[in-house]
Formats: C-alpha cells, sequence, structure tokens
C-alpha cells in the first residue's frame, strides 16, 4: 500500500497572521505555571461586565419563533437594509449599494477580494487592526503600509501616505475610531485622505465599527459623508457598539456614482451569492439596534471613559511608559521607552511572569524603532487597576536587568 504523504497547506496562508488570537498560546503556558490570567487583550466586551442588549436578543428569537431560519437574501432582508440606509444618511452618507454579512469581517473580506487582483496592494494603518494584512495575504496581494503619527494623537500621517502610493496602489484603508491606538480622525485629516485618494484615483474603505464609541464630547465624522463622488466602502455592524460580537452581524456600504461602482458592486454580490447568506434571524436585531433605545450607549461610555481614565493615568505613572490618550473605542497602545527592546519579548515576559495579556505592538504594525503594546480597557477598574499594579512592579524588575545586560 502507498505511503501517504504529509499534506502541504497553501502558500497563501504563509503569511497569514493574527496576533491577538495568537498570544492565547503564550497564555496557556504561563496558566499552567500557575498563573492568575488577567485578559487584556480581547476587544469582547461579553468577555467582561457588558450585556447585549435585551431587544436585540428578543428580535432574533422572535425572527426564529416565526420560522425565518432558511436563507436570507444574500445581500440580506429588507428591513435591515432599510435601517442600514437610515442610519448612514443620518450620518451624511448616501448609499449606492449595501450587503449585509457574516460580521463587518466578511464585509471586509468581500470588499477586498473584489477589488483587489494578485500583486497589487492596499494602504493600511500601521498600527491598524491585523485582519486587513491577514486577507491581503490571503489574495497573495500586498499591505503596503503607512503610518500613524504618534505625536499628533495618532492622526494618520497624510505625506507618508501620498509617499507610499504607486502604480500597483488599488485602495486607502482607514479605521477610525483606530484599533489599537483609540484615535479619532479630525475632519482636517479625513478631507485631505480624500485629496489623496482623488488625485491617485484611489477606493476608500472606512472601518467605522467603533462610531459611537467616542469620549470626551468628540465627533466622528464618516468620511463618506465628505465626499459623496469619491468610490468609498464603510464598514460596521452590531459587534463593538451594540454590544452583540457573537452574533456576528456586519455590513458594508458603498457610496460614490453609481456609474463608477456598479461593476465593483456587482463583483461584491457574486461573492455574497457563492455563499448563499448570512445568519436569518439575527438580520432582525439589526432595525431593532439602529431605530431603537440608545440608552446602552451613554452607559457604556461612562464606564468605558473613567477605565479610559484611569488606563492612561496609570500607564503614564510606570517609568519606561507613555500611553496616548486614547479617543474613542476601547483600546490603548502605550509605547515602550526602552532603548533596544522587542515588543514581542517584553510581552511574552509579562504573560509569563504577572499573568497580564496584552498583545505586542509589531502584531499591529509600527514605526521601525519603536515598540508598543495593545491594552484593553473593558474590564471593570478594580481588574485594570491590578493589572497595572502588575506591570509596575515587572516594569521595575525588566528594567533592571535591561540595564544590566547593557552593561555588561
Amino acid at each position: 500500500m502507498k505511503e501517504l504523504k504529509p499534506i502541504k497547506p497553501a502558500l497563501r496562508t504563509e503569511k497569514i497572521e493574527y496576533a491577538v488570537r495568537d498570544i492565547v498560546l503564550v497564555a496557556q503556558e504561563a496558566k499552567k505555571k500557575g498563573k492568575k490570567l488577567l485578559f487584556l487583550n480581547i476587544g469582547d466586551p461579553i468577555q467582561y461586565d457588558f450585556r447585549t442588549p435585551m431587544p436585540l436578543v428578543e428580535a432574533t428569537y422572535q425572527a426564529m419563533c416565526e420560522n425565518l431560519t432558511g436563507y436570507s437574501a444574500s445581500e440580506g432582508v429588507d428591513e435591515a437594509i432599510v435601517a442600514i440606509r437610515k442610519e448612514a444618511r443620518k450620518k451624511g452618507i448616501e448609499p449606492t449599494d449595501i450587503f449585509i454579512t457574516t460580521g463587518a469581517s466578511e464585509a471586509i473580506d468581500f470588499a477586498l477580494t473584489a477589488l483587489v487582483n494578485e500583486g497589487e496592494n492596499v494602504l493600511v494603518p500601521f498600527p491598524g487592526y491585523p485582519l486587513y494584512t491577514a486577507i491581503l495575504a490571503k489574495l497573495r496581494a500586498e499591505a503596503n503600509p503607512y503610518y500613524l503619527d504618534e505625536d499628533k494623537g495618532w492622526q494618520p500621517d497624510l505625506e507618508d501616505i501620498e509617499s507610499k502610493i504607486n502604480e500597483r496602489s488599488r485602495a486607502i484603508v482607514l479605521i477610525n475610531p483606530n484599533n489599537p491606538t483609540g484615535a479619532v480622525y479630525s475632519k482636517e485629516t479625513l478631507q485631505g485622505i480624500i485629496d489623496i485618494a482623488r488625485r491617485h484615483n484611489l477606493v476608500i474603505f472606512s472601518d467605522e465599527i467603533y462610531d459611537k464609541l467616542v469620549f470626551d464630547g468628540k465627533e466622528h465624522i464618516s468620511i463618506a459623508s465628505l465626499d459623496p463622488e469619491l468610490p468609498m466602502v464603510t464598514f460596521n455592524g452590531l459587534s463593538k457598539c451594540y454590544l452583540a460580537p457573537g452574533f456576528r452581524i456586519g455590513w458594508g456600504i458603498v457610496s460614490g456614482p453609481w456609474e463608477l461602482v456598479k461593476d465593483y458592486v456587482e463583483a461584491i454580490h457574486k461573492l455574497a451569492r457563492a455563499r448563499l447568506s448570512t445568519s436569518h434571524p439575527k438580520q432582525y436585531a439589526i432595525p431593532v439596534a439602529l431605530n431603537g433605545n440608545q440608552n446602552h450607549i451613554g452607559e457604556a461610555l461612562q464606564k468605558l471613559q473613567r477605565r479610559r481614565d484611569l488606563t492612561v493615568e496609570m500607564l503614564n505613572d510606570i517609568p519606561g511608559i507613555t500611553c496616548v490618550k486614547p479617543e474613542g473605542a476601547f483600546y490603548a497602545f502605550p509605547r515602550l521607552d526602552i532603548p533596544g527592546v522587542s515588543d514581542r519579548d517584553f510581552v511574552r515576559e509579562l504573560i509569563s511572569e504577572t499573568g497580564v495579556v496584552v498583545v505586542h505592538g509589531s502584531g499591529f504594525g509600527q514605526r521601525p524603532g519603536t515598540a508598543h503594546f495593545r491594552v484593553v480597557f473593558l474590564p471593570p477598574e478594580e481588574v485594570l487597576e491590578e493589572a497595572y499594579l502588575r506591570i509596575r512592579k515587572f516594569m521595575r524588575e525588566f528594567l533592571a536587568r535591561h540595564n544590566s545586560r547593557r552593561g555588561q
């Protein structure tokens, strides 16, 4: 009998990394050593003291009771699309097309897959959410990084964006509010990105999944509201602002003149038809979420703003760490001000010795020569305080070891 050979995975998977989940392997080893783990790595509100609003749960249950459990239309159910269109217009966006997906992640996948050919590139923010680079790696396309400016509150560096564009560039990705920095982009920055995209005939992808989680009375501006003539895709969903990450319900809003985007829209719809549909009953939570009571958002913001303030205060009080104040979402991206330190090594040692689980900054991209880590400030204040006290103690020991090695 012929000997079987090991199965070789596809080459397209070689460069796919997802630091947020990959770091869990290090945490599991720390747990085996008896460390009490404090998880500051996963942006899932339900893992902490947040609950999905009951009207969303009830709407889904009601749809199931009404036997709305077969396949839906590939682009989504009419009631949900109407609600998304209404919400978009409130934000100043005029939708050309709307498609509902299995989480915003699938909308992003469809939008990239329908646009980018092998060998082409998309400008992605560094730091930024690693899903974009993972999808582009799968497509054998290039993630073309542009940097956010830490000295300017993590706003996109417009000069850097312009300098990175070449003849193979197809689109610019924005994440606003940003994961992992918590930055909220100014109108001037957004207009500058529009001007660049117009000059180079690029599509703009705007990930706005945290759009209602903005602090200090700041306003979130949807970039598509500033230019109805430039082709854009705006991503959103129920995961973050509506505290329903496990529903896996998201959407994409295509804007721009029909004659410019019609072939692209049809390509997206081909992908949607190929996977039949997203979860049918859970789509009925969309109109309830968007049109219903929004009290849970105010309650979440009160919690998160206190936790943000505690995070910034305590991290900035630790020698060797500086942290720009986040303006939205629920992440901070503190910097390690230690010459020659590897953020990956720092995080591995931190988890192993303290049980505080954070994610290394290089997993999100960062300027060469800098080192960061990402924290999620969703946990209750007492958990955050304990975590930051552990980090403070660890930093004293880490700096002593580091300085000792450098002095040898």
